[in-house]
């Protein structure tokens, strides 16, 4: 079975969910050894570019980290986050949620464990257009919540 299917794998074959620190310290290790992952996200703060547990994303390891890119990094306090890099000072990284309307993460380049690369066998935008809507989210975040 190929790596990068892995997880899913384990996750839909008996409907069982496995707690993210057992999936993503996985995930990190294989992505360590330069394979690519593929996970279905919890929660909702990538919304509305990643559904959490209905999306399935795929993650790998690249050696370069741009503003714009989705990543799932660990942040000092042990949390792992899958958020999008929305400035870069050297290797500081402040983290951001799409879904979110306020709130950020504070992390270096070495707390990123991967990159999404893959949303459903798609290429992922850098998000540019909607980093500038950030003052009207809310709004088009209640509307998509209402209709999706």
């Amino acid at each position: 079975m190929p790596a990068r299917h892995f997880f899913a794998t384990i996750l839909s074959m008996d409907k069982k969910t496995l707690p993210n620190d057992i999936v993503l310290e996985e995930a990190r290790t294989l992505l360590e050894e330069g394979r690519e992952v593929c996970i279905t996200p919890k929660g909702n703060s990538m919304l509305p570019f990643i559904r959490g547990d209905r999306d399935t994303v795929t993650l790998k390891r690249l050696q370069e980290v741009n503003v714009g890119d989705i990543v799932l990094a660990r942040l000092s306090s042990g949390q792992y986050v899958m958020h999008r890099v929305i400035r870069r000072d050297g290797l500081s990284l402040t983290l951001m949620g799409d879904g979110n309307i306020r709130g950020t993460e504070s992390c270096t380049a070495g707390d990123i464990i991967g990159t999404v690369v893959l949303i459903n066998n798609r290429k992922p935008g850098d998000g540019a257009l909607w980093r500038r809507l950030k003052p009207v989210r809310r709004i088009i975040l209640a509307i998509y919540r209402r209709i999706i």
